[in-house]
């Protein structure tokens, strides 16, 4: 089970491209995808879910080529969690589920049977009755997810799935897809890496429709080895101009001073002590470096 890319491009509007020639190649197992908004992320997913045709290039889903006459063939294959989630309002949680239980031609023993499985893998089950409109936000995603995984896809690809949980449930959706890919491919967008760390060993980063890296998350984190600093400020004004120059990572406010991790280049002109570095601090290097090449070459 595998998803294999080559020289993909995608135009809206001539000459403007959300993805810029993407070569990748992925394994079964969790692959994790990472960028801004707008680096391309949700177009790369929906072209491989057969809902936008690709301007160029040539992708290769389970052993099928992407092509119009394929898509049925290689939707069945396929579950989808996208960023944006319709659930029919007035259905409830267990209705939504039998009907796409139907539309996946599955039976009706063995989508009742997955259905009160994932239910109680995400802890739905006392939520099954409720319509989907009286569901909070969580409640939807969790509700996407199980369609997702509903007719036990070769691959999922899951968008934002840990959007608007909380950390006891981000944790359990984790484990659920870690479980899941097992014997499968998961392609996993999100903008959470420490969910990308806790799940998967590869990843790749695409900024402005171009991977800028694609390979293993131990790797990543050994490229930014000594250029994530530690530093401390008694002044916020002093902050402030600090963070005109440098990337920040992070800041804690304590009793007396202001404790900031930020990436760097270069041994800044200020006292401040080397950190062992974190993917999300290797993630930000990643894209500081690359504004400062584009800023660079203008």
């Amino acid at each position: 089970m595998s998803i294999k890319i080559e020289n993909l491009c995608m135009e809206y509007k001539k000459g403007i491209k959300s993805l810029d020639n993407i070569n990748l190649s992925i394994e079964s197992g969790i692959y994790g995808l990472l960028g801004e908004n707008g680096a391309g992320k949700s177009t790369l997913m929906k072209i491989l879910v057969t809902l936008l045709q690709p301007t160029n290039g040539m992708v290769d889903i389970d052993g099928i080529k992407l092509e119009r006459k394929n898509y049925e063939q290689i939707k069945k294959n396929i579950g989808y969690l996208p960023q944006e989630l319709g659930l029919y309002p007035n259905l409830t949680v267990q209705e939504s589920l039998e009907y796409v239980g139907i539309l996946n031609g599955m039976k009706k023993e063995d989508y009742q049977k997955q259905i009160d499985y994932y239910l109680e893998k995400t802890s739905l089950l006392e939520h099954r009755n409720k319509k989907n409109r009286q569901l909070s936000g969580g409640m939807k995603r969790r509700v996407g997810l199980v369609q997702a995984l509903l007719h036990n896809p070769h691959i999922l690809i899951v968008d934002e799935p840990t959007t608007g949980l909380d950390p006891e449930e981000r944790i359990r959706i984790r484990n659920l897809l870690v479980d899941f890919a097992n014997d499968r491919t998961v392609l996993f967008s999100t903008h959470v890496t420490e969910d990308l760390a806790a799940t998967c060993d590869r990843l790749c980063i695409m900024r402005k429709g171009k991977l800028v890296y694609n390979g293993s998350i131990s790797k990543l984190i050994s490229t930014v080895e000594n250029h994530v600093f530690l530093c401390n400020f008694h002044d916020e004004a002093e902050f402030q101009r600090f963070q005109k120059t440098y990337r920040v990572a992070s800041k804690i406010y304590k009793a007396d001073t202001i404790e900031v991790r930020f990436v760097s280049p270069d041994l800044p002109p200020i006292p401040c002590k080397k950190c062992a570095p974190s993917l999300e601090e290797a993630y930000i290097y990643h894209l500081y470096v690359k504004e400062k090449e584009e800023r660079g070459n203008e």
